[in-house]
């Protein structure tokens, strides 16, 4: 008996040798599906990505994910645009169109209803889901063999009334799709020249629901450091900036970087060297951890706990440390390191960047320095981030309005929100660490949804204070699909191609982006 169930990443070499299987002729256009896409697919969407199998043996298998086709639902695109260059980052669970992305079918088994039964286990996910429709580019199977007498809309036109069929197109007919329009340049396939059917199945049982804001709130701590005599006055000056974020219900709280530096003012700790005092510090990180998961679960929040030095892997790292409600943390190191880190405190920078899925939203953190680099905010963005925390440490103006500026650029580039917090307060008593400058704040993407200068909430400069903003995730799905500018659908990946070398990455430097992907059907 036949069954599909949920694919698994134990699958996935198979699924890929199936691929080649069913898609020969396509093995030599290099647009077959790799280990690290299908991969992604299950990481973004795994309720898309289902299999057929009998007996433990794989028969078939399907990818779909949930696209936004903006004002235009029937606009032209194209295979690369649509799937993200076959890794699926532009899935959008806020969207209303199942695409299908992909259906195969080992050749052994055709006939014996497997792709039906994968076409109704999509259409099952679409009514389960309560999405409005399916939708899919489909290929033009014997095209190729009627080219040069007709129009790719004529030959379409023949398989609807049935006087040609196609081994691709009358399947899908039967399964109760419409054609809406041809793709031209759809995806690099002999067989349909290139051209693909755009096809709809609607949902009969969707409902349209008027969802409410996703809503965030965030708080940001323009933290003043000033001399403390013990680990217990730090404790408590962290401890009021929670517990006042959480009277005001917010779901994050964000410290700046280096803030657990104020520990280096007491008496026993002044005056040390740069580097010993550095070393000393990251030796309370048991202490810091502590406390913080503490007040995490104790209040009920998220703390994106700035920054604080680490040992990691025999090397000393800037770390922001991430802890839920429920005490857990995970950890993002500083991965650009400036000079003064390098001369004062010997810093290495870390080699992970990761997006947290949260039941509010997804995040990212960049460090400061971190922000200055276009391809971390990028990569954050690919990978689902929709918004991105930056604690930092500037001494002056002048390293301030550099995150500021670049901060408020990533917003943009990437339409995300992207939120600020700084050290601000003067210790004369520790090396590298004498003054500052900060003035909190939360950007936005510049547009209609949001405020006018792309500034949803600002603080005063050098004043300590909590900055509290709601932030509306839905506002930047709208933005994306339909704004007056969509810079995350109109990047030219036929152009520029971006890779990634971060350790999960490695295996796919070769079919980033823009690189070898899938051939759908």
């Amino acid at each position: 008996m036949v069954t599909v169930r949920e694919a698994r990443l134990e699958d996935l070499p198979l699924l890929v040798e199936l691929n080649k299987l069913c898609f020969p002729a396509m093995v030599e256009e290099n647009v077959v599906w790799t280990t690290s896409q299908l991969a992604n697919h299950l990481r973004l969407f795994p309720q898309g990505q289902l299999v057929a199998e009998e007996d433990g043996e794989l028969l078939g298998g399907i990818s779909s994910l949930i696209v936004d086709l903006g004002a235009d639902s029937y606009r032209e695109h194209t295979y690369a645009g649509i799937t993200d260059g076959g890794y699926f980052h532009n899935h959008n669970p806020e969207a209303d169109s199942l695409y299908g992305a992909d259906v195969y079918v080992h050749p052994k088994a055709r006939g014996k209803g497997v792709g039906h039964l994968l076409y109704q286990a999509r259409r099952d996910l679409c009514q389960r889901l309560n999405l409005r429709r399916i939708v899919a580019g489909g290929r033009l199977h014997s095209y190729h063999e009627h080219a040069e007498k007709m129009a790719p809309e004529a030959y379409v036109s023949e398989v609807e009334n049935g006087r040609i069929k196609d081994l691709v197109l009358s399947f899908q007919l039967r399964e109760g799709f419409v054609v809406r329009g041809v793709l031209k340049n759809y995806i690099q396939d002999p067989l349909s020249r290139n051209y693909a059917t755009f096809l709809e199945w609607i949902n009969p049982d969707y409902q349209p629901i008027e969802k409410d804001g996703r809503k965030v709130r965030v708080s940001c701590v323009q933290y003043q450091v000033r001399g403390i005599n013990s680990f217990e006055d730090f404790a408590d000056q962290v401890e009021y900036f929670v517990e006042t974020a959480a009277d005001y219900r917010s779901d994050f709280v964000v410290f700046p970087e280096f803030f657990s530096v104020q520990l280096l003012s007491q008496k026993l700790l002044k005056k040390l060297p740069a580097l010993e005092g550095i070393r000393k510090l990251s030796e309370m990180t048991s202490e810091f951890m502590d406390l913080m998961g503490r007040l995490a679960q104790e209040y009920g929040l998220y703390i994106v706990a700035g920054s604080h030095p680490m040992e990691i892997d025999g090397s000393l790292q800037n770390v922001c440390p991430i802890f839920a409600p429920d005490g857990s943390h995970t950890l993002q190191p500083k991965l650009h390191i400036t000079p003064s880190e390098k001369k004062y405190w010997g810093i290495s920078g870390g080699n992970d960047l990761q997006v947290i899925s949260t039941p509010k939203a997804r995040i990212g953190i960049l460090i400061c320095y971190d922000s200055e680099f276009p391809e971390a905010a990028r990569y954050l963005a690919d990978q689902g981030a929709e918004i991105i925390f930056v604690p930092y440490c500037t001494d002056n103006r002048h390293g301030f309005l550099r995150v500021r500026y670049c901060s408020q650029a990533r917003a943009i580039e990437n339409q995300v929100y992207v939120v600020t917090a700084g050290i601000i307060g003067n210790l004369p008593s520790v090396p590298a660490m004498d003054i500052h400058y900060g003035k909190a704040a939360v950007f936005s993407p510049s547009d209609h949804e949001f405020a006018r200068d792309g500034i949803q909430a600002e603080a005063d400069s050098n004043v300590e204070m909590l900055l509290v903003t709601d932030l509306d995730i839905n506002d930047l799905y709208r933005s994306r699909a339909s704004g007056s500018v969509t810079p995350m659908l109109d990047r030219r990946k036929d152009l520029f191609q971006f890779t990634s070398n971060l350790p999960h990455d490695r295996n796919r430097s070769n079919d980033a982006s823009g690189g070898p992907m899938h051939l759908p059907v």
